[in-house]
Formats: structure tokens, sequence, C-alpha cells
């Protein structure tokens, strides 16, 4: 048997940008790819902090530093500027492995910088 367990997550990003005209998705900083492992297209779940929202989309690769958040195409309507979001990946885990799973989480500031 297989688990859905959480990959990792981006906790209480602020959103950057909201682009209602742009191709659907999520630009995130490439800094905060690579510290939570997420690739360009990989399918994200985003819960909003501040209204409750809900819902998924894909990965687009953000300027390196730039500490860029940014809800594009439909997914604009569901979130504001300033935002806190909380940005989830998911992976399918064997059953015994489950049971020792750590998902990696990344926190962090205002400017979405890592915290260390």
């Amino acid at each position: 048997m297989q688990r859905m367990m959480l990959k990792s997550k981006i906790h209480r990003a602020t959103v950057t940008d909201a682009d209602l005209h742009y191709e659907g998705s999520i630009t995130i900083d490439e800094n905060l790819m690579d510290a939570a492992g997420l690739l360009p297209y990989e399918k994200v779940s985003i819960y909003d902090v501040n209204n409750g929202e809900r819902f998924s989309t894909y990965v687009i690769t953000g300027k390196r530093d730039s500490g860029t958040i940014c809800l594009n195409g439909a997914a604009a309507r569901k979130v504001a500027r300033g935002d806190l979001v909380i940005i989830a990946s998911y992976v399918f885990v064997d059953g015994d492995e489950a049971k020792g799973w750590k998902p990696t989480a990344i926190f962090v500031d205002e400017d979405n910088r890592i915290k260390h």
C-alpha cells in the first residue's frame, strides 16, 4: 500500500504579486524551490493563511534571490499581495517507509528569505 505524504512545504511565505493575465501557476524564487525540493511544473497545494483559500497549481521558476511568490492566472483571484501562504508538495510513499517519513519544512521571513 502507498500513502500520500507531505514531501515539503514553504511555511508562511508572503505573496509578492498576483498576475491575473499570466498563464496559471505560482512563480517561486529558485532558492526556495531548491530548498523545498520543488521542480518546475510540479503540482503544489496553496493554503492562504489570511483568507482560508485552498487550491492547487504548478510551479514556475522565479528569479533566484528575488523573494518572489507570485500567483498567476485564475489563482491570482484567490490571494492578495501581502497574504501569507503555505506552499505544500506531496509524494506517494510505500507503507513501511511512511511510518518514519519526515517532510522538509522551509521557514521564511517577511522577505521570503530562508530562516536559518
